[in-house]
């Protein structure tokens, strides 16, 4: 490679060489397409979101299609994905480009970043990317190589620093081949300039990369400040009757935000009370298998308690226990109501804790 060759010369000549090319969203590339999959990849690894894709493509084939649909659905092609705020400000966005923009994806940078849960990056690359407009981009991938190459110091989360990483994206960012410079930049980070163990020999631009010079490439990026992570309990209510589980509805926003839900309890005397109230023994109860799950900001220590019902509750004498002298420690208020059927599951978006409890409830009902 040449040695006189400008940064981005070498960051396209590495991607005609290596880049990847033949990934589901770079075929037939429409800003609607690019957009599914830059979102779908923000804190999501390229090999878990292609299958995801695919069958959300399948499915919404065009921005009218995910319009048209209810949330329902779309967090449905979302389980297992997470970050379901993604989802739902996919959906609230398709709804604007099929009311504002007569279902046409806009194309200026503006209208595309003030769609809900885009940002500066995510708008640059959507338009990059799928049409060759020149945007800079920076992704975390993309700050992870800048941070390198420029010894940049720092959290890249902190404003004075991620301003000085936009200002070197901008600067380096080519007028020409914008599409194949973005791409590598994210491909490079991706595969190459990783977090841990760095392949620098691979690397194009290692010869002038300023923390791989002064063999410091694990001090770049700046790690976040650490902070302790609370741990809040959650008491599951598991009401089984003849193969179905009831189910509450999250609201729309907040964690886990429109999922369907066991109802929550924030401890087993409240759970048992509910219990009581719905005409069910103390000693009718099954402790599952407890389980810790891990959110950004705090873990959620989960204990699910099985209740087998010989006939159905009415949803609405649960939701009752809302508005008890309880109430005020409920982890979630009352919501709509679904009794789940395991056998023929019902097309519904499941938060990441009810799939795990779900999945364990087989072998659990069999036993007496």
């Amino acid at each position: 490679m040449n040695k006189t060759a400008s940064f981005a010369e070498r960051i396209v000549k590495w991607y005609d060489l290596n880049g990847r090319k033949t990934l589901p969203w770079q075929q037939q590339k429409t800003p609607y397409k690019v957009w599914i999959s830059e979102i779908m990849l923000q804190q999501t690894q390229v090999a878990t979101v292609i299958p995801y894709f695919q069958k959300f493509i399948a499915r919404f084939p065009d921005v009218v299609s995910l319009a048209n649909a209810d949330t329902d659905e779309v967090l449905h092609l979302w389980t297992g994905l997470g970050y379901y705020a993604r989802a739902r400000n996919l959906h609230k966005a398709a709804i604007k480009v099929r009311d504002e923009f007569q279902g046409e994806f806009p194309t200026d940078f503006d209208s595309v970043l003030a769609l809900p849960g885009i940002g500066r990056s995510t708008a640059g690359a959507v338009l990059s990317l799928s049409l060759g407009q020149h945007h800079p981009i920076l992704d975390g991938n993309v700050k992870r190589v800048l941070a390198r190459h420029g010894a940049i110091k720092g959290w890249p989360g902190q404003k004075d620093v991620e301003n000085q990483l936009w200002q070197l994206t901008e600067a380096l960012t080519p007028k020409a081949e914008i599409q194949k410079y973005n791409q590598a930049m994210m491909d490079i980070g991706a595969t190459i300039c990783t977090r841990s163990r760095p392949a620098c020999d691979q690397c194009p631009v290692a010869r002038d990369c300023k923390a791989q010079l002064m063999g410091r490439q694990g001090e770049f990026p700046g790690k976040k400040p650490k902070k302790a992570i609370p741990a809040k309990e959650a008491w599951l209510l598991v009401l089984e009757h003849d193969g179905e589980i009831l189910l509450q509805q999250r609201p729309p926003a907040g964690i886990w935000g429109g999922l369907w839900c066991f109802p929550e309890f924030s401890n087993r005397q409240n759970l048992l009370q509910a219990a009581k109230a719905l005409g069910l023994a103390e000693h009718s109860i099954t402790e599952l298998p407890g389980f810790r799950h891990t959110f950004s900001h705090f873990h959620l220590d989960a204990q699910p308690m099985l209740l087998r019902l010989k006939s159905k509750v009415a949803t609405d004498t649960l939701l009752d226990q809302g508005h008890s002298a309880q109430s005020k420690d409920r982890v979630m208020e009352p919501k709509p109501c679904l009794w789940y059927n395991l056998n023929q599951p019902s097309r519904v978006g499941l938060a990441a804790a009810t799939e795990r409890v779900l999945a364990s409830l087989e072998p659990s009902l069999t036993k007496e």
